[in-house]
């Protein structure tokens, strides 16, 4: 790990070796999500995810590529660690927006960073409903970031992340992913990585896609669609979204000018139903 190189990586301006500090930890969870994209391209490019972290830390800081919890959350936490926070991997399960059936045990990669006493949630790979700063874990109260407003609810060991969604404009909170604070090992991942390479009911084996955080909001590549997110400018104001098609011949040039992504191998854009599970 040559943090400093991870931290140019990302964007993260600075001492060389940041001092473990909250705002230290806000401002690296921020670039991480600005610079790092959440993707599965190697899924539909001809290769296999691996976990190891000298690979992650060749995927992503070296040849410039994202990837989805395992990898990005893996990596991250580790820097994290190397930067001199005190971290713990958690696992969660996240909810199915349609089914509303939580995923297996180990399905999602998280990190708890403990600084002064104060836990910390800490998730740099969950897409456009992901939160941009680390989260506290120590209050159920409302916790915005810009228009957006989460909370973690706790019922026995389980915690709930929710937020209030942002396009359905009801105030009513929807269950995102659960989790427990139990400390988790990278090893415990494997299974539900190679499951999600190989499962069709996964998105990340049934849709190739590539997202990114933008100053004013979100860009997505999924399957031959490019979607824009637009960000409010004020708490009232709500998401508007534009959809471009694209062509074969299109996706790589795509991918290069926003994501910032060379794939080594021709990828094949894939855009399937996604089966319920049993």
């Amino acid at each position: 790990m040559d943090v400093q190189k991870y931290l140019l990586r990302i964007g993260y301006e600075g001492p060389a070796l940041p001092t473990p500090t909250l705002a230290a930890l806000q401002r690296v969870h921020r670039c991480h999500l600005s610079t790092v994209p959440f993707e599965n391209l190697t899924v539909h490019s001809g290769g296999r995810v691996r976990l190891d972290l000298p690979h992650l830390y060749d995927k992503i800081v070296n040849h410039r590529r994202g990837g989805f919890c395992f990898e990005n959350n893996g990596l991250f936490s580790w820097l994290l660690s190397e930067m001199g926070f005190e971290v713990n991997i958690l696992a969660g399960q996240v909810r199915n927006a349609i089914t509303g059936l939580y995923g297996p045990p180990f399905d999602h990669f998280i990190s708890m960073v403990t600084l002064e006493g104060h836990r910390w949630l800490c998730d740099v790979a969950f897409g456009g409903s992901g939160f941009e700063f680390p989260m506290s874990l120590e209050t159920e109260e409302p916790q915005k970031q810009g228009h957006r407003v989460y909370r973690i609810r706790q019922a026995g060991e389980m915690h709930f992340l929710e937020w209030q969604d942002e396009e359905r404009e009801t105030g009513q909170w929807t269950e995102l992913y659960k989790f427990t604070l139990d400390t988790r090992h990278r090893g415990d991942f494997i299974e539900m990585c190679d499951y999600h390479q190989s499962s069709p009911s996964s998105i990340f084996f049934c849709k190739s896609l590539c997202s990114i955080l933008k100053p004013t909001g979100r860009l997505t590549y999924i399957g031959h669609k490019l979607i824009t997110s637009q960000f409010p400018s004020d708490e009232a104001g709500t998401v508007t979204k534009t959809t471009r098609e694209l062509t074969d011949e299109e996706i790589p040039d795509i991918l290069k000018e926003e994501f910032g992504i060379m794939l080594e191998s021709q990828l094949v854009p894939k855009d399937e139903t996604i089966t319920p599970p049993l």
